[in-house]
């Protein structure tokens, strides 16, 4: 389990927050907070880009024309500065996008198949649109080859300046943009590797296939070793960069080889285990040891995606920025590119074609699906993402540099800079539209109708589980508890609070044990269980999580004398072990739930992963009365 401190555990840092929250925060929150964070350093990046170059134009051209070499015995690679962050640093990139494609595909919404074909379908459509828009603007004329510069969304930059802009949209939208994305970054660099790379070589491609194959053997193998698989790459992009087709390719297929997969009990209780040893015994060999177990409780994508993705959106997508969005600005150069079909097929590509691509293909796959298909947020959320998806900036200008040079290439990068303005402006129109609708159409168009993915592998039953609150509850909060957690203790006034607060929500317990790190835990639960049988079990509850420190079993006697139990019965029901069977229950529905710690919440079946204070939880609670009520 998560909670993987020791008994004596202090509140500390953590205090408040879900036990994959402590350890990782989330995947997805995480990912976001940085792409937030991101988007500001990148905005700066072009900024300063621009500055530069019309302050000196030759000297910004001469510092990233700068030539530099890679040899070893006597081959090597020899490159200016902006083909080495183009093709070297951008794969790096990749492989984050790659990471998180996979991590959505294993944990995220398309974890349930059914669903992938709203994103893809999306994803498509905000391709196919643009495309055609550029294509159309540029019939005829030897432009036309630059017509997958309209295709690719900055998902990096598009997340970050929504939850600028976008504070009113709902938090699905931002999973459900970033699905319907990566899968345009996946399309777009299969275009860069088909389309965009010049004189091909076969036998360095043949040994980039070899050397892939290699990589998937070795990970079937269950090679954990990270040394490996680096060596592995950087072998990959060597030959990739030799055969003459664009080497970015390989950071995403090796993202895309990177599974993801929750905690597991039996690593964490592997990991405690070593942990103690190292305790009893702190050896340099037992440390080692620790360390490499707490490693293999968390999936490597989650363990890479925290070490490499603020370093692609802090530093590799700004330089890459800081290296290609540098063009002289003045009125002819202004003049010429708003007149120019290249500019005009990548500005109203975005800004158009993009929102009317995703809407479109959403629409469709809803109607073709007749309704079993929905997006996870309302239409004008969808239209609201579908604007900010016009941001095309990073895939945009390494296509732009790929198919153009000299005035053309700077009329793409106006279009593309030009699509990231006008494409933040929509969407601030589309927000301000939904604002001025009536409160309930409000509440739909942002939340929509979609049934929410259901992580509670068992349903509560309110004739088996422990239930405080009304029957009819529209929002119910699920929590699987240990009784000796310090973190549940602290957890237990906020329900309090919760409950009171809002009439309308009911609380379940359900039990998780954690007995490899809280040897009473178990006991503690079966007193629990043998209050029940006398119709007592709440009492007990809130005199265990009152008496955290005191769980030996004179001390459960005595909160059964307390409470005014038949003490001989609840005695034998100890002996007995009369809930042991109950509680075994809760944690083999916890195990299929994929919960890995304490306290862990649902709210109305999915998975609450973030902080528990009263705050967070009520603003929980309130989504899922909203959803409900449009539901209803």
């Amino acid at each position: 389990m998560t909670e993987n401190r020791g008994e004596d555990a202090p509140a500390g840092p953590f205090a408040g927050r879900t036990a994959w929250a402590r350890s990782l925060q989330t995947p997805l929150r995480e990912f976001l907070r940085t792409e937030t964070g991101g988007a500001v350093v990148l905005l700066t990046a072009t900024l300063a880009a621009l500055a530069w170059a019309n302050v000196d134009a030759s000297g910004y051209e001469r510092a990233w024309g700068t030539q530099l070499s890679v040899r070893l015995g006597g081959a090597g690679i020899t490159q200016d500065l902006r083909h080495w962050v183009n093709g070297g640093l951008m794969t790096v990139f990749f492989f984050v996008v790659g990471l998180e494609a996979r991590r959505e595909f294993d944990m995220g919404e398309l974890r349930d198949r059914r669903r992938l074909a709203l994103p893809l379908a999306a994803g498509l459509g905000g391709m196919v649109v643009p495309v055609a828009v550029y294509l159309a603007a540029n019939a005829g004329r030897p432009s036309v080859h630059g017509w997958g510069i309209a295709m690719s969304t900055d998902t990096a930059f598009a997340l970050g300046v929504l939850a600028l802009v976008g504070r009113s949209f709902p938090a699905r939208l931002r999973a459900y943009l970033l699905t319907a994305t990566v899968v345009d970054d996946v399309v777009a660099l299969a275009v860069i590797g088909i389309f965009y790379s010049e004189d091909v070589s076969v036998p360095p491609l043949l040994l980039t296939i070899a050397i892939f194959a290699l990589t998937v053997i070795v990970r079937a193998l269950d090679v954990r070793q990270t040394a490996v698989y680096v060596v592995l790459g950087v072998a990959a992009w060597a030959a990739m960069q030799s055969s003459g087709v664009e080497p970015v390719v390989v950071g995403l297929a090796m993202g895309l080889l990177t599974y993801a997969h929750p905690a597991a009990r039996t690593d964490l209780e592997r990991a405690t285990e070593v942990f103690r040893l190292f305790r009893e015994q702190p050896t340099p060999e037992f440390a080692r040891s620790a360390q490499t177990e707490v490693a293999a409780a968390i999936s490597p994508n989650e363990r890479l995606q925290l070490l490499i993705h603020p370093w692609t959106s802090y530093v590799i997508v700004p330089l890459f920025a800081l290296a290609n969005a540098g063009i002289t600005i003045s009125a002819g150069s202004l003049g010429r590119a708003f007149t120019s079909p290249v500019t005009l097929g990548i500005l109203i590509g975005y800004v158009a074609g993009k929102p009317v691509g995703i809407l479109g293909f959403s629409w469709l796959v809803r109607r073709l699906s007749r309704g079993r298909l929905r997006p996870p947020v309302g239409w004008a959320a969808v239209g609201g993402g579908g604007a900010i998806a016009g941001i095309g900036f990073t895939v945009a200008l390494l296509i732009a540099t790929l198919s153009f040079s000299g005035a053309r290439l700077e009329d793409a990068k106006i279009g593309v800079l030009s699509a990231a303005l006008c494409a933040t402006a929509v969407t601030w129109v589309v927000v301000r539209a939904t604002a001025l609708l009536p409160p309930r159409r409000r509440l739909r168009a942002l939340l929509g109708t979609a049934e929410s993915i259901v992580d509670l592998a068992a349903p509560v039953d309110p004739d088996r589980d422990h239930v405080r609150g009304p029957a009819d509850a529209p929002v119910t909060v699920v929590e699987y508890g240990d009784f000796e957690c310090p973190y549940c203790g602290q957890a237990e006034p906020v329900i309090r609070e919760l409950l009171a607060g809002h009439g309308d929500v009911r609380y379940v317990w359900r039990h998780l044990p954690l007995n490899d790190i809280h040897p009473r835990a178990q006991l503690a639960a079966e007193a629990a269980e043998a209050a029940a049988a006398q119709g007592a079990f709440w009492d007990m509850h809130d005199v265990l999580l009152e008496h955290q420190e005191a769980l030996r079993p004179r001390d459960l006697v005595g909160y059964a004398e307390n409470l005014g139990l038949d003490l001989d019965r609840f005695r034998a029901d100890m002996r007995r072990h009369i809930g042991a069977g109950r509680i075994a229950e809760d944690v083999d529905s916890a195990d299929l739930s994929g919960v890995s710690g304490t306290p862990t919440f649902f709210v109305n079946g999915r998975r609450h992963l973030g902080a528990y204070d009263i705050a967070t939880l009520s603003a929980a609670v309130r989504g899922a009365r909203k959803r409900a009520a449009v539901r209803g």
